[in-house]
């Protein structure tokens, strides 16, 4: 008799395949790709940063790296750019993993009371909607600032508007200040402005001493009245000025109450300094229509001078050939930008350059209506592409023996033109 052994049947593990192991799965798979992202960008920034230069001085991996950097490196800043985005997408694909610090951390402060933000680590969708609410947030504040500051800058301008009128008329600061309070005609408003809210200018017609191109003066007085210092002072170095312009203004004793500084005998003096051996190079320079004790041309380098148009109680004209080049004065964006000044009074107008060895430039220098008294007017230590005399009235009505109006023999020109140029009888001007 044969004997059936039946073994019980065991059934087979099933595992079943949920939803809740694909995300994990997938999580994991996204961890691993921005792992290996991070460290392609951080190639490609080390690639781009360094080169082949660290490369090739440490040796590192032959012609293969070589192979792999170079195509790299030529990317320069774009390289960098493109470098960090792929790292900034691969620590993304990493935020589940990198974020388990800051989540104990928000938990810890949430059993403390303290709210922690809400899907910042767990969607990027959430991030970019949080950054975009800072976004909105912080250009609504800059928008209100803006507003703000264009209102209190338009009250200020009609506060000072009556000051602005009187300065335009000719007034120095100080008189037009004090007109202003004689009439009461603004109030406290103009001292505000003025004084407090407004810096002192080279534009607004301030005294003191002006480092070219700045607008605001190194050195000044607090009251050029008080103190007898009135003087509009500019102090040209390395930098190239694209542009200089004095006009309408009266200079010297030609005003009441005025006198030239202690020591001091030219009511005008534009040029370089002898104890710093220095000279100004200019590429035009216009001196025109300007009334002066003496005028005095010397020591200056011209390609092309012209006198033209000029009357003189007694003048000598006496230029030498030369063979200055044509010149211009340039400098590209470091260049400074145009310095002008229209109207105002002065004991004296000083264009330098004092600093030793270093000569002051500017392409165009424009004098103008300048109405002095009590000392000369002086050109000198110049080297010049094209001079304009033009216009200007000279004397003091001592007679034609003396001259009033020289050119010096050192005053040298490639190009010379000298025309309707007339000796007149001319006194200085009264006091005004």
């Amino acid at each position: 008799m044969k004997m059936m052994l039946k073994m019980p049947r065991v059934p087979r593990p099933r595992i079943a395949f949920t939803r809740q192991m694909l995300i994990k799965g997938l999580k994991g798979l996204e961890f691993l790709i921005g792992l290996v992202i991070v460290h392609i960008g951080l190639f490609g920034l080390a690639a781009t940063t360094y080169g082949m230069l660290v490369f090739q001085q440490m040796n590192l991996g032959g012609v293969m790296i070589q192979n792999l950097v170079d195509p790299v490196s030529g990317y320069g800043i774009n390289g960098i750019i493109v470098a960090a985005g792929i790292i900034a997408v691969g620590l993304l694909l990493m935020r589940r993993v990198i974020s388990i610090p800051f989540r104990y951390l928000f938990r810890f402060l949430g059993r403390r009371g303290i709210k922690a933000p809400k899907g910042i680590f767990g969607s990027p969708l959430a991030s970019y909607r949080a950054i975009v609410r800072f976004r909105n947030w912080f250009l609504a504040k800059v928008a209100y600032l803006q507003g703000e500051s264009a209102k209190w800058k338009a009250m200020f301008m009609l506060m000072k508007s009556p000051y602005s009128l009187l300065r335009s008329l000719g007034f120095s600061p100080q008189v037009a200040v004090g007109l202003l309070f004689a009439g009461s005609t603004v109030g406290t408003g103009v001292v505000v402005n003025e004084t407090v809210f407004a810096e002192r200018s080279f534009s607004r017609g301030d005294p003191g001493i002006y480092l070219a191109p700045g607008d605001s003066p190194v050195s000044y007085v607090t009251d050029p009245e008080e103190e007898g210092y009135n003087t509009l002072r500019i102090d040209l170095g390395s930098t190239p000025v694209r542009a200089i312009t004095i006009e309408n203004v009266s200079i010297g004793t030609v005003f009441t109450g005025s006198a030239l500084p202690s020591g001091v005998q030219n009511a005008v003096e534009v040029g370089g300094t002898a104890s710093a051996s220095t000279r100004l190079e200019v590429g035009h320079l216009i001196f025109e229509k300007s009334r002066c004790k003496k005028l005095e041309l010397s020591d200056l380098q011209i390609h092309t001078l012209i006198i033209k148009g000029n009357a003189s109680d007694g003048q000598s004209i006496a230029p030498s050939p030369g063979t200055s080049r044509m010149r211009a004065i340039g400098g590209g964006h470091h260049q400074a930008s145009d310095m002008t000044h229209s109207g105002g009074t002065f004991d004296r107008i000083w264009i330098s350059a004092p600093t030793s060895n270093v000569n002051g430039k500017v392409d165009k220098l424009t004098l103008s209506n300048l109405y002095t008294k009590g000392g000369p007017c002086v050109l000198t230590r110049m080297n010049v592409g094209t001079m304009e005399i033009l216009l200007n009235e000279v004397g003091v009505g001592d007679g034609f023996a003396t001259k009033e109006f020289t050119v010096a023999t050192n005053v040298t020109a490639a190009n010379l033109t000298v025309v309707d140029n007339v000796e007149v009888t001319i006194s200085e001007p009264a006091t005004q």
